[in-house]
């Protein structure tokens, strides 16, 4: 026996939450399956935050904490992890020879730059399944729904930490 109605005009409240969650489990998942495919088998869905929060420019494990909303040891515990895989290394801050920074290696922007080209492909295949235009119209209608600020990374944070 489903929980979940198939009348439509019955559909509780909690299944939105639950039907997005899985669509982003689904396209993550996939993700991970083509990086792995693709000669990045230990990346993990948080490291995807931790790319993106250390960004271009190197970041600090103190800041970097703060973005994820996390602390500065978990900050550094996933540092280390990433940095053993080969995706981050710390280098002395050029401007302050006190200030430590992570930064993506080669190997880390590689990884960035596949994941960008297979959520492409991912985008593609779903409107391939729905349709272009059905597809277009359920990112514009996310879009009205969820707040501007495209690239929250707190989520590792908001989940209970890194």
């Amino acid at each position: 026996m489903s929980i979940v109605s198939s009348d439509p005009a019955a559909t509780p409240g909690f299944e939105l939450p639950l039907r997005l969650f899985l669509g982003f489990r689904v396209l993550i998942d996939d993700l991970h399956a083509e990086l792995a495919r693709q000669g990045h088998p230990d990346v993990r869905p948080l490291h995807g935050f931790v790319f993106q929060a250390i960004g271009p420019y190197g970041t600090t494990a103190a800041e970097l904490g703060r973005t994820l909303g996390v602390s500065k040891q978990a900050a550094g515990k996933t540092i280390d992890s990433l940095e053993r895989l080969g995706y981050v290394q710390r280098a002395t801050d050029p401007h302050d020879a006190r200030r430590k920074t992570v930064q993506l290696t080669e190997r880390g922007v590689d990884c960035l730059t596949r994941s960008a080209r297979i959520f492409d492909d991912l985008r593609a295949r779903w409107a391939a399944t729905l349709g272009e235009e059905r597809l277009h119209a359920l990112e514009n209608d996310l879009r009205t729904v969820t707040p501007q600020d495209l690239f929250r990374l707190d989520v590792p944070g908001w989940f209970g930490g890194a």
